[in-house]
C-alpha cells in the first residue's frame, strides 16, 4: 500500500475493495474472472484493476490466491517458529519491537468496575485505508479504536458501553495525530503508542498474547489460549477476540483456524482478510 496517499482517498477506496473481496471470498472456490468481480461491484474490468492495486499494491489475482485454505495453513506454519521466538523472549523485547513499542496500562479492580468514573475521554472519527474509524483517547492512551459498521452514531455508542460513566469529548485534533503511526506500518517503531485497557483478567492476558504475535505473523484459536493460560478454552478465547476494544493495535485480526479457515472478525472477514493480506506485503 502507497503510506503517502491521503488517508481519505485510501478510506473511500476501501468502500468498493470492501464489497469485492466478499464477492471473492464467497466464490473463491469457483476462482471468478476479474471481469465478474468486476462486474459485482458495478466497474469495468481495467477501473477494477486498477483500484485493487492502487489500494493494495498487488493485482486481484494475487489476493484471490491469498483466499485459499492453503495459503492459511501456510501462514501458520511459516509463523509457528517466530512466534516461539517471540514468546521465549517475553512482551518487553520482540513483541514490542514488532508491534510500535506498545506499551499497556490496565484500570485497576477499582476502576474496573467504577466504569470509567472521573477519566476524560477524548474521541474523534478519522479515514483510515480500512475504513472509517472511531479512536478513543485517555490521558493514559488510547483506550478504544474501532471501525464504523452500521452508524458513525452506534460506534460511539460503542465506545461509550464500554466506559459508560467516562465523560465524553469529541476532539478530533486530540486524536487526529495517533491515525498515521496507527495505519502506516513505515512509521512503527518510531515512538512509542500507549494503551489504556478495561477488561476482566482472562481478556487482559488474551489481549497481551496477541501484543506478542509479530506483524505478518500468525497464530491459531488454541495456541492463543495456551499463551494466556487457558489451554482448551479456544471459544472462551473467541469470546475475549470479540471483545477486543483496541483494533489493529492489539492484532486480533492475526488470529486464524487451525484448520487452515481465516475465521470470524468483529469487523467483518473481508477486512479482516484485508489486514493480514497488507501486513504481509509490507513485512516480506
Amino acid at each position: 500500500m502507497d503510506s503517502n496517499r491521503n488517508f481519505h482517498e485510501l478510506s473511500q477506496d476501501y468502500w468498493r475493495i470492501e464489497q469485492a473481496i466478499r464477492y471473492i471470498e464467497a466464490n473463491y472456490l469457483r476462482q471468478p474472472s476479474l471481469e465478474e468481480i468486476a462486474t459485482s461491484i458495478g466497474l469495468s474490468e481495467y477501473h477494477f484493476q486498477r483500484l485493487f492495486t492502487r489500494w493494495a499494491g498487488v493485482s486481484p489475482k494475487r489476493f484471490l490466491q491469498f483466499l485459499t485454505k492453503e495459503c492459511a495453513k501456510g501462514l501458520l506454519a511459516q509463523s509457528e517458529n517466530l512466534l516461539d521466538t517471540t514468546y521465549g523472549v517475553g512482551l518487553s523485547s520482540l513483541g514490542r519491537l514488532h508491534d510500535l513499542f506498545v506499551t499497556t496500562e490496565a484500570v485497576t479492580p477499582g476502576e474496573y468496575k467504577s466504569g470509567g468514573a472521573g477519566l476524560i475521554i477524548r474521541y474523534g472519527l478519522h479515514d483510515t485505508p480500512f475504513g472509517r474509524a472511531l479512536i478513543g483517547l485517555t490521558e493514559r492512551g488510547i483506550c478504544h479504536l474501532g471501525f464504523v459498521q452500521v452508524s458513525e452514531g452506534y460506534a460511539i455508542d460503542t465506545l461509550v458501553s464500554g466506559w459508560p460513566e467516562a465523560k465524553m469529548v469529541e476532539d478530533f485534533r486530540a486524536t487526529a495525530p495517533l491515525v498515521e503511526p496507527i495505519f502506516d506500518l513505515s512509521l512503527r517503531g518510531n515512538a512509542p503508542l500507549r494503551l489504556h485497557l478495561r477488561g476482566t483478567n482472562f481478556q487482559l492476558k488474551v489481549w497481551e498474547a496477541l501484543l506478542r504475535i509479530p506483524t505478518g505473523a500468525v497464530t491459531s484459536y488454541e495456541a492463543l489460549a495456551a499463551q494466556a493460560g487457558r489451554p482448551g478454552a479456544s471459544q472462551a478465547v473467541g469470546t475475549a477476540l470479540g471483545r477486543n476494544p483496541i483494533a489493529v493495535l492489539i492484532p486480533c485480526h492475526r488470529v486464524i483456524r487451525k484448520l487452515g479457515e481465516f475465521g470470524k472478525y468483529r469487523y467483518g472477514s473481508a477486512r479482516k482478510k484485508a489486514l493480514l493480506f497488507t501486513e504481509l506485503l509490507q513485512t516480506r
